[in-house]
């Protein structure tokens, strides 16, 4: 459909990184939610929508500007990325749904499992990758 030389549809530009922003934030929300459902009980999904934001712009930041600018190589910036964004997950877990260390950490870690359940599905049926 595009040949070599021709613009992309979505270009590279500010609106690609506000719609990639915007969906990897909701992703985060969705499962942050789905896991604290399970693992606290009913919560508001507005707690998952604001503590989703923090790890979502430190994934997207480590991975533009960590690895693709390479500052750190592939192999060890997936590591980097993973560990970063899972602490930064923490942070904001337990600042937005004010838990104890020992209470964040199983939700952080059930969290990454959703996420990456979810989102291993999803490469399956969308083929993103």
């Amino acid at each position: 459909m595009f040949q070599a030389g021709t613009p992309s549809l979505t270009g590279g530009g500010l609106l690609a990184i506000v719609v990639t922003l915007l969906l990897t934030w909701a992703f985060y929300a969705v499962t942050l939610h789905l896991a604290a459902t399970f693992f606290i009980g009913e919560t508001p999904s507005q707690l998952a929508a604001k503590a989703a934001l923090v790890p979502a712009i430190v994934s997207l930041l480590l991975q533009s500007y960590g690895i693709e600018a390479g500052i750190v190589s592939p192999s060890l910036g997936v590591l980097v990325v993973v560990l970063a964004t899972l602490l930064a997950d923490g942070i904001a877990i337990s600042f937005v749904y004010r838990l104890s260390t020992r209470s964040t950490a199983p939700l952080v870690i059930l969290h990454f499992a959703f996420a990456a359940v979810l989102g291993f599905a999803l490469n399956n049926i969308f083929g993103l990758i």
